[in-house]
């Protein structure tokens, strides 16, 4: 493999939030960017800088075209909405694994909390057992001791697991995005789903992408099967999220509880609220994973202020506008007004 291919990144579900912001990270530092897609001639119209490839993360022979000739395979992809995890998530990693063997490559599979039941809480280190108490957990043991047994025959893994995802390009399934606030809406009321005194962990999405940026630059001096804990942003009393929101948008807007008991009772009927439901016990310990390994690795762990990280997200989300449509809005003393 020359080192041309060896700087050329393969990414599974590089539409979605984590994927895309990996892709992005990797082409600043000189990747190359090969996306598969189902829709390629679409995507393509949304980051040109990536070179699409029509093809489906289900189909074994699709996957292995597309990695021919890569360094590195960046497995993202997930299905929307939670919906046929059980039938389709180790179908595509195992697409996954087939073809980094193939190619003699590493996978990185951007990872959660979930994998972790009570008896590993509240502070999980890469080495708790795993014992989830969700089907959703039991899957991503699943990936892991896959992506465990490749790196024993011809295709390492980096695996970084972080708190709740949020920043631009998180789903609609995000607990920033479908909690905390509205998308589209001006902040009107934070529905905080934390128990105030209980912390939670979150991941500004930018922040992990860098982080998996700044590992896999250093992958050779990595072990074969090297996982690591992201801090993130560490909301110690279950308030620090919620009052960062109410700051950025300019300390009006009033801070309510998440309305949990309409969870039980839409859950039947919407696939979103029995994930929410299934997940509910991570609210209501504090789970801090340490990152005391990554800062081994890295030094320091890549962080955004979180005011910043919560601008950023608000914007991307359509709660506030633009940063440069306020600033053209304060020039000319009309915030809501557009000439022409």
């Amino acid at each position: 493999m020359n080192s041309e291919m060896n700087r050329t990144a393969l990414v599974l579900g590089a539409t979605g939030g984590i994927g895309g912001a990996v892709a992005r990270k990797l082409l600043a530092r000189g990747w190359r960017i090969r996306a598969l897609n189902r829709g390629a001639a679409k995507a393509s119209s949304s980051e040109p800088a990536f070179e699409w490839v029509q093809g489906d993360a289900m189909n074994a022979g699709d996957v292995l075209r597309a990695a021919e000739g890569v360094g590195l395979i960046v497995h993202a992809v997930n299905p929307p909405g939670y919906r046929d995890w059980e039938t389709l998530v180790l179908p595509m990693l195992d697409n996954t694994i087939a073809a980094a063997r193939a190619v003699g490559v590493r996978i990185v599979l951007p990872g959660n909390v979930y994998n972790f039941g009570p008896d590993a809480l509240s502070a999980p280190t890469e080495e708790s057992p795993q014992n989830p108490v969700t089907k959703k957990g039991a899957i991503r043991v699943e990936m892991e001791k896959r992506l465990k047994a490749a790196s024993q025959s011809g295709a390492g893994a980096i695996i970084v697991r972080a708190g709740d995802f949020f920043g631009p390009g998180t789903t609609a399934n995000s607990w920033f995005s479908s909690g905390l606030v509205t998308p589209g809406k001006p902040v009107g009321t934070i529905r905080n789903p934390a128990r105030r005194g209980i912390g939670h962990q979150w991941a500004y999405l930018p922040d992990m992408a860098e982080t998996i940026a700044q590992l896999v630059e250093r992958a050779d001096r990595l072990p074969a099967f090297a996982v690591y804990h992201m801090e993130g942003f560490w909301d110690a009393d279950g308030m620090q999220m919620a009052e960062a929101i109410k700051r950025v948008v300019g300390g009006k807007a009033k801070i309510g509880n998440f309305p949990w008991w309409i969870v039980p009772l839409a859950a039947p009927f919407v696939p979103v609220m029995r994930e929410i439901k299934e997940m509910r016990y991570l609210w209501k310990v504090p789970v801090r994973m340490r990152n005391t390994r990554l800062t081994a690795e890295l030094g320091r762990e890549p962080q955004t202020p979180i005011d910043e990280a919560v601008r950023a997200s608000l914007v991307a989300l359509g709660c506030l506008p633009e940063p440069h449509r306020q600033a053209a809005a304060a020039l000319i003393g009309h915030p809501s007004q557009n000439a022409g």
